[in-house]
């Protein structure tokens, strides 16, 4: 598929979401921005979440991941629907009482002050890196596929991403997100559908034979249960991934910000509940083009991608797409999925880091009325030019799968979080507030340490997704000895 005819269907595709842009921002208040006035329908935003919650990485490194690791990140799917129910009835109904913007407020109303920017900090961290992975990830291929034939620096392709973004929201923020990612999310899934459909006519096969075949048993274990020093191992992903979710999505601003313009708690719950149910069936479609375009590559030699001397298996779902001799009409659902799948998690990155920067750091409600409205807008102009910068910054040091490098990291960044909010939720003891970012830092470092050296400490054990749980109960320790007497 030609660059230009890839470039000409971006362009139409922003020029629709400019258009949902239009109708949904002509508000330009902080209200719309931040809550959308609190009127969003609880299954327009359960839709659209599913295109948040899975984002670029999903839409290709998952597949890319099935190679190495077979379809054992189901073990972790099945994991954060227990962590959607723990969000929807132990989560939500706090945020919907105490009437936050950002949900971090509940740490000042907790324990104070230092503890509520400490939550914002870390989340502002998490999901910088996160949103800066996600986006790296599109940026690259739109590189590979597109700018690299016309001799465009990488950086201006991360300018422009950044750009779009920025253009369809600045104005009504949350408000148009929640529509937009519904029409994202759609075009996602149907992607991943017509994609699957179009390589099992390649191969010659249906779906009951393509679940029936030696190649596809060779990709399709789930279970593992065997060696609980893997990191794959069974017990080490079902509960990472319930923490996972608690974290990245009940614990996160940029996934609670939607939940928090719905009308009330039940249909917040509503939304959580169903999302993690859906995630199930979609996520299994995922791995299942994963195991085709492994197929599909061994079947007709098609080498995966090398990227600076790396073996790039993100990339091997745009090669074949773009370069695998199936029709311009593959290329044409691919780009629409991709670009889809990544600005339904990026945009919504980028209102959150607003949001939350506004209101958690700037404390934006207690400026004067007449002054809020330019401070957002700065604000959002200044945290786009950060993502920009951590994009350009990844290109030189990231190396590995992407997902795994984002799993990775939230463990590290979002283990604070889970361990101030347990803490806070669970017990009844009051801290000292002015030393809580001193036990937030020290568990990260601790975790760290924990992790690098885990095969010498522990004969041979390794942390998978279950770090995420050490990091959080380290931090509700280092709390608990600093309680008030």
């Amino acid at each position: 598929m030609k660059p230009i005819y890839i470039l000409s269907l971006i362009a139409i595709y922003f020029c629709l979401l400019i258009f949902i842009a239009y109708l949904t921002g002509k508000n330009d208040n902080n209200e719309t921005f931040f809550k959308a006035n609190k009127k969003s329908p609880w299954y327009v935003v359960a839709f659209g979440m599913i295109g948040a919650s899975l984002s670029g990485v999903t839409f290709i490194s998952v597949p890319g991941w099935v190679q190495s690791a077979q379809f054992s990140y189901m073990q972790v799917v099945f994991g954060y629907l227990a962590g959607y129910l723990a969000i929807a009835y132990v989560l939500i109904p706090i945020y919907y009482h105490l009437k936050v913007t950002s949900i971090y407020e509940y740490l000042k109303h907790r324990f104070g002050p230092t503890s509520h920017k400490t939550g914002f900090a870390f989340f502002f961290i998490s999901r910088v890196l996160g949103a800066s992975f996600r986006l790296f990830l599109v940026a690259s291929v739109l590189q590979y596929f597109i700018f690299d034939a016309w001799n465009v620096p990488f950086e201006v392709t991360v300018i422009l991403s950044i750009l779009l973004i920025w253009i369809y929201t600045f104005k009504g923020g949350i408000k148009t997100i929640v529509w937009t990612d519904t029409l994202q999310t759609f075009f996602m899934l149907f992607a991943v559908i017509a994609t699957i459909f179009i390589i099992l006519n390649k191969l010659d096969l249906t779906v009951t034979t393509l679940f029936a075949s030696e190649e596809f048993k060779i990709y399709n274990k789930i279970w593992f249960f065997n060696d609980a020093n893997s990191s794959k191992y069974f017990l080490k992903s079902f509960f990472g991934g319930m923490f996972i979710a608690i974290a990245m999505t009940g614990l996160d601003q940029d996934m609670m910000q939607k939940n928090l313009t719905c009308k009330n708690t039940k249909e917040a719950q509503w939304n959580v509940i169903s999302l993690g149910a859906v995630l199930i069936f979609v996520n299994f479609i995922f791995l299942t083009l994963g195991a085709l375009l492994f197929m599909y590559a061994n079947k007709f030699g098609i080498a995966t991608p090398i990227v600076d001397g790396a073996v790039k298996t993100d990339l091997l779902f745009p090669e074949i797409a773009l370069n695998g001799h199936l029709g311009i009409t593959i290329g044409i659902v691919f780009i629409l999925g991709l670009i889809a799948a990544a600005y339904s998690s990026a945009d919504s990155a980028l209102t959150a880091l607003t949001t939350s920067y506004c209101v958690d750091f700037l404390d934006i409600e207690n400026k004067p009325l007449e002054k809020q409205t330019a401070i957002r807008k700065r604000t959002h102009i200044a945290i786009s030019i950060l993502l920009v910068v951590v994009i350009v910054i990844f290109k030189h040091l990231l190396q590995d799968n992407v997902i795994s490098s984002l799993l990775q990291v939230a463990s590290f960044t979002y283990g604070p979080l889970l361990g101030l909010f347990a803490f806070g939720i669970f017990t009844k003891t009051s801290v000292k507030d002015k030393f809580v970012w001193i036990i937030a830092v020290v568990a990260v470092i601790l975790t760290y340490f924990l992790n690098s050296f885990s095969t010498q400490i522990f004969n041979g054990y390794q942390f998978g997704y279950e770090l995420l749980i050490v990091n959080g109960f380290i931090t509700f320790i280092g709390l608990y000895i600093i309680k008030n007497k």
